[in-house]
């Protein structure tokens, strides 16, 4: 791959008056060719490049240094495209080229890992249905261990694989497995899963007993593929033995036959269960998300977590706020605001894209954002949405919500690492099980095994 760098790689008169360079900021494009012939250019984009989008480009800075009384050129290239509107903003501040090479190299370089180290006792765990792995990176904070998990959407497999790629890059220093099967294709046998694990996880697919699908009809729609993994679910649970089988889905799920087919098979065996619809808001996490959540033990009574109290989405992202793109609202999007100003003094807004014919929803900085969907992130072609959420300001600014800030309302550890493409990582985001929920739900329920919380 070669590198199409522009011509005036160094623009004349950019220098203080110190004699020191200032520096360029540039955009650039990476080439190449492909087996046909024919030549590819890197960042791809989707109909036109737009000059004024930065993730359309490539990005380089540039300056010359004096040594021994020569100039010399100096060059750092692939910046982060969130990292340029706050460069260009450093620039018009007229802040000193050092400065901004010291902003470039924080911006480009990687955090340290934090990932949680485990004992190698840890309780293991298997995961049904597992997406990007929100269920097991809560786990591995709460000192559990996943080995084995099943990921595979017959409906969209491309996505589905790039799902697994993803999950296999975050988990496989761990020793789990990803299987890229349905689960109703592993229940035939479960072979290579172990023997009474201490945790059976499953979030079945809920696409027919969402609110949106079900708005109409005003019960859940199950599908005859919905009944064959609940089945399967069944059978795993009847099979493996866990200690502790846990569920996360929508709050429709629970009036289910489907559910009450996974019900069944766990009052059989004895298991005691629990469960109830939560408010993940409640638990700390940034945003508005109900989920009906069940666990179910052998030998303990288990309970769901103690609330921790509600915070803003404001507060928790205000730091990326600078290094978002601009963005320009939408009429109704402007609408919503106009309605909000009405009654409300201003504050930071956090707007939807997408709203249909209604109004988007918007939130204050002070509250949790609105729930976090796959559809936010593609549409109904399964296109990527370039935007997809944007955060108004009071002073007249429109930042577009950023795929890292989105993880942070998802309650994503920082050491995870989503994919480039915006219709995987948002994918992942909309399917997932809060990884901050997660981690509070398995600490509790270690504690009740251990004795700790009775």
């Amino acid at each position: 791959m070669s590198l199409a760098i522009p011509e005036k790689f160094l623009d004349k008169g950019l220098q203080d008056s110190e004699n020191d360079s200032v520096g360029c900021l540039y955009p650039y494009l990476e080439t190449k060719k492909l087996h046909n012939g024919s030549t590819a250019f890197y960042p791809r984009v989707i109909d036109e490049r737009d000059p004024n989008n930065p993730h359309h480009w490539r990005w380089g800075y540039n300056w010359k240094e004096k040594h021994n009384g020569a100039w010399k050129g100096r060059s750092i290239g692939s910046i982060p495209c969130g990292a340029i509107p706050m460069i260009q903003q450093l620039q018009r501040q007229g802040a000193p080229r050092t400065e901004i090479v010291a902003f470039i190299k924080k911006a480009k370089a990687k955090p340290p890992s934090s990932k949680p180290i485990l004992k190698a006792n840890a309780p293991i765990a298997v995961v049904l249905f597992a997406g990007g792995g929100g269920i097991e990176a809560g786990m591995l904070q709460a000192g559990i261990r996943p080995i084995v998990a099943v990921e595979h959407d017959p409906t969209k497999p491309k996505l589905s694989q790039a799902i697994a790629l993803t999950h296999h890059r975050n988990f496989s220093e761990y020793g789990c497995t990803v299987i890229q099967r349905t689960v109703q294709q592993v229940a035939q046998g479960f072979i290579g899963f172990p023997q009474r694990p201490d945790y059976l996880h499953a979030s079945p697919v809920c696409s027919n007993f969402s609110q949106a699908h079900t708005a109409k009809a005003g019960i859940a729609l199950e599908s005859p593929d919905d009944l064959t993994a609940a089945q399967a679910v069944a059978q795993a649970i009847q099979q493996l033995r866990p200690r502790v089988f846990t569920l996360e889905n929508v709050p429709r799920y629970q009036d289910s036959h489907s559910f009450a087919i996974i019900l069944n098979a766990l009052e059989l065996l004895g298991y005691r269960v629990n469960y109830s619809v939560v408010n993940m808001a409640n638990y700390a996490l940034p945003q508005a998300r109900k989920r009906l959540v069940l666990v179910a033990c052998q030998d303990v009574a288990l309970t769901l977590p103690p609330t921790r109290g509600q915070v803003g989405w404001e507060t928790e992202i205000a730091h990326l706020i600078p290094t978002m793109n601009d963005s320009q609202l939408l009429p109704k999007q402007q609408q919503a605001v106009e309605q909000f100003l009405a009654t409300n003094e201003p504050t930071p807004l956090l707007i939807e894209r997408v709203g249909g014919r209604k109004l988007p929803k918007c939130k204050a900085g002070k509250e949790p954002a609105n729930t976090i969907l796959r559809s936010h992130f593609t549409d109904h072609k399964n296109c990527n949405r370039n935007k997809f959420a944007d955060i108004w300001l009071p002073d007249g600014a429109v930042k577009s919500l950023s795929i890292e800030a989105a993880a942070i309302l998802q309650g994503f550890p920082a050491w995870y690492e989503f994919p480039p493409e915006v219709g995987t990582a948002g994918s992942i985001l909309g399917y997932s099980v809060p990884p901050s929920f997660a981690s509070q739900l398995f600490a509790h329920i270690e504690k009740q095994l251990s004795g700790a919380v009775l």
